[in-house]
């Protein structure tokens, strides 16, 4: 089970005062039109992150989401999945019901490239042209995240979520950014040895790869709501945010 509806993301372990909030479009090379959320911190940001959702696209957990990163100081966009096969979202988000079977099977690795590429340039327009971005994904997103850390794209680093290693493919033989991975220890969709192999295929790769596994924790453990797994969200804050900390600007 991936976020749902009534999820929402854990408040970082450090926070501080949000600058800016807005939901609405971006446009990527190849003219496709997607919805995201951004948010700015109150402060000058020291790195930017693209938040890559789960198979639902951007809900409002995602939103939410961009929105502790910049508690947390960096500027942030979740974008949307689904622009090309589904249009922008009417009311900035998906809503419960939408049909994301219908759109999964339809997106590409290229067309992904191409929305995080102008989330990039979406970070950089509004927090300088300087700023090192990575990108931190979750389920489908956390798979493409991995995937992104053996790619071309301008991303100083990588974190992913309970992702699939069957979709990262050959791109674990091309890593070469620092990548986290925040393994569910329960995760009954990707069995953990399958993420422990991938990790180790990554670093065969040359990349700098790190691994949190969380004992019992069930896929989508990383929730505020989950109060039995506290502890393991604010380890994985630390993950992430030491990630950040590792290309951040000074």
């Amino acid at each position: 089970m991936c976020h749902g509806q009534d999820s929402r993301p854990p408040a970082p372990p450090r926070t501080g005062p949000v600058g800016e909030r807005t939901t609405g479009t971006l446009t990527a090379a190849d003219g496709a039109t997607f919805s995201a959320a951004t948010a700015l911190p109150g402060r000058r940001a020291r790195a930017g992150v693209v938040v890559l959702p789960d198979i639902r696209g951007l809900h409002p957990y995602y939103v939410a989401l961009a929105e502790r990163f910049a508690e947390a100081g960096l500027a942030a966009v979740a974008i949307d999945w689904f622009g090309r096969t589904a249009g922008v979202c009417a009311d900035g988000v998906r809503p419960e019901g939408f049909d994301w079977q219908a759109h999964i099977p339809r997106t590409t690795h290229e067309g992904v490239d191409a929305d995080v590429t102008a989330a990039i340039a979406q970070l950089r327009a509004r927090a300088g042209a300087d700023l090192p971005v990575v990108a931190v994904g979750f389920c489908f997103g956390g798979s493409h995240a991995w995937r992104l850390a053996g790619g071309n794209l301008d991303l100083a680093g990588c974190a992913g979520f309970y992702g699939r290693p069957a979709l990262v493919g050959d791109a674990a033989d091309r890593a070469r950014l620092p990548t986290v991975l925040l393994v569910a220890g329960a995760d009954t969709v990707t069995p953990v040895a399958e993420q422990l192999a991938l990790a180790d295929r990554m670093r065969a790769a040359g990349a700098e790869v790190g691994v949190a596994v969380y004992d019992g924790a069930p896929h989508s453990f990383f929730d505020r709501a989950h109060g039995e797994w506290a502890e393991a969200c604010r380890d994985a804050w630390e993950h992430v945010l030491a990630l950040v900390g590792q290309v951040a600007r000074p």
